[in-house]
């Protein structure tokens, strides 16, 4: 079993990326669940032309499944992402300054793309580790959205199995207790989640 895992390094308004984090964290894990899975972890630098230059590596490498993990800085909860949009935001640049010069990924193309995975049964794996999550029809219209439709395109109907989930921006260090009013989501949080959402994945790969 072979498991992809990546995730996004800083962009213009998000100097700290807690994707990266939580995709390295995961990798690291030590489960019963995970113990005969190969797990090979990857930082995009979040722009388009890595994507279109990495991506194609680590699929190249035959994965059983992939799992593309994002920031979403105005979101409160994980979201796990059950589409990609053939769609581009052509206000906002990337990391390296470009800008696309179209608002679709591939002109001519299908209006979207379809997760295969279960998401019902990751949502309800993300929900077990006491964190909020929802079914999200919308990854956006920047990167995130644009490495989720790239890898969907390139899954055909057997493997690799592509899903994509949208965590909060959480800050580096937990605040002290009393300077908060309300518990927020660490870090740690995500990763417990996320490595819910990674067994699920995984268990899917396997039916």
């Amino acid at each position: 079993m072979r498991v992809v895992l990546a995730g996004f390094g800083p962009f213009p308004g998000a100097p700290f990326n807690p994707s990266a984090a939580v995709i390295n964290a995961l990798a690291q894990r030590r489960r019963p669940a995970l113990a005969n899975v190969d797990r090979i972890s990857h930082v995009f630098a979040t722009a388009y032309a890595s994507v279109d230059r990495d991506l194609p590596k680590l699929l190249a490498a035959k994965p059983d499944a992939v799992l593309i993990v994002g920031v979403a800085c105005r979101r409160r909860v994980l979201c796990i992402e059950t589409r990609a949009r053939n769609a581009l935001s052509v206000l906002y640049p990337d990391a390296s300054g470009h800008r696309p010069a179209q608002g679709v990924i591939h002109r001519g193309a299908v209006a979207e793309r379809r997760s295969r995975a279960p998401v019902a049964a990751l949502q309800a794996a993300a929900r077990s580790r006491k964190i909020s999550v929802r079914l999200s029809r919308d990854a956006g219209r920047y990167l995130c959205n644009y490495a989720y439709w790239r890898a969907l395109e390139r899954a055909d109907d057997r493997a690799p199995l592509v899903q994509f989930v949208h965590i909060p921006a959480v800050m580096r260090k937990s605040r002290p207790r009393r300077q908060l009013r309300t518990r927020q989501t660490t870090l740690r949080d995500l990763v417990e989640a996320l490595e819910a959402v990674l067994i699920a994945l995984i268990a899917a790969t396997r039916r």
